[in-house]
């Protein structure tokens, strides 16, 4: 069984037992999260889409680890203008453990 959920403004397909890293969310470690926002459910040849959610779908998860992404480097300059400007930037991300999901 397989569900398309929104959270983050992001899209993603999960199964249950699946983890998957997403935007972070104000929750601690070992706590339950539940998904409310489920754009279809995927049985088999069953597909339940929902216009635009799945009335009473749920898909229910357990926060594994708070945490911050790979750092990347920025860097602007303009040439022949002595403007150079260098930033980094660590994503923050909460890893979620798929439990159960309800339709």
């Amino acid at each position: 069984m397989h569900a398309i959920i929104v959270t983050g403004g992001k899209q993603y397909k999960v199964s249950e037992g699946e983890s998957l890293f997403i935007e972070k969310l104000d929750v601690e470690a070992g706590e339950q999260v539940v998904f409310d926002q489920v754009l279809a459910v995927l049985d088999g040849d069953n597909a339940t889409i929902g216009t635009p959610t799945v009335v009473g779908a749920t898909v229910e998860a357990t926060v594994v680890k708070n945490g911050k992404g790979k750092k990347i480097r920025i860097f602007k300059y303009n040439p022949k203008k002595g403007y150079r400007k260098r930033q980094g930037h660590r994503q923050p991300y909460t890893k979620v453990e798929i439990k159960k999901i309800t339709a």
